[in-house]
């Protein structure tokens, strides 16, 4: 019996605690290169200043998102300061069985869950320089008040804490420098045996080169 191929796109994993700049350094990334799509969660919080559903997030009720928890529509879900997310597991596999790699912004729960099915997902992890500069964003940005932020800043030693599960780790301090990490991280994966023979079979079977992808 024929085993399916395996897919040609891989799947990166970016976790970081709130406010370490995670989303600036991934909207950077996919802004630069176009062969990376970013996956949409659902999330039951509410959404932020300029935040569109369908963008950001697929912002939905918890009564749907629990429901479509149950039909098994996620690849992971996870509660995170007292709201849900989940990720889509059908557009994933499409996605990455067509060769498109794709990116999640998750936390480490969120990794820890993707890993049991995609065990070659690689993971980076963003650090800020400091809890101080952590705290200082998270006052910059405007979007929470005093009580969310010191409840984030109390949660980010726990999850900082899952910085050694990831086989990448960025630390946010020049954010020119952590952009290029991250930029180079990708190029290099996409450079992986695995990944260069499920994009060039034919080149692959030309030169006589026979892969064992199991």
């Amino acid at each position: 019996m024929l085993l399916p191929s395996p897919p040609s796109g891989s799947l990166f994993m970016v976790v970081a605690p709130s406010g370490a700049g995670k989303s600036t350094l991934v909207n950077a990334l996919l802004a630069q290169d176009g062969a990376i799509r970013l996956s949409v969660s659902y999330t039951t919080r509410g959404p932020r200043p300029g935040e569109q559903n369908g963008r950001e997030y697929h912002f939905v009720t918890v009564d749907d998102f629990l429901a479509r928890r149950e039909a098994g529509e996620f690849l992971e879900s996870a509660e995170v300061h007292g709201n849900y997310y989940g990720t889509s597991r059908i557009w994933i596999n499409e996605q990455m069985r067509a060769g498109t790699d794709v990116l999640l912004e998750i936390d480490w729960q969120g990794a820890q869950q993707v890993r049991k099915q995609f065990p070659h997902a690689v993971g980076m992890f963003i650090l800020p320089p400091s809890i101080a500069a952590l705290e200082e964003r998270l006052t910059k940005r405007g979007q929470d008040d005093h009580q969310v932020i010191t409840r984030r800043l109390l949660a980010a030693g726990g999850e900082i804490a899952h910085a050694p599960d990831f086989e990448y780790v960025i630390i946010n301090q020049e954010f020119s420098v952590a952009l290029s990490q991250l930029t180079s991280i990708v190029i290099a994966t996409r450079c992986r045996f695995p990944q260069q023979a499920a994009r060039n079979s034919s080149l692959f079977a030309q030169l006589g080169i026979h892969a064992n992808l199991n």
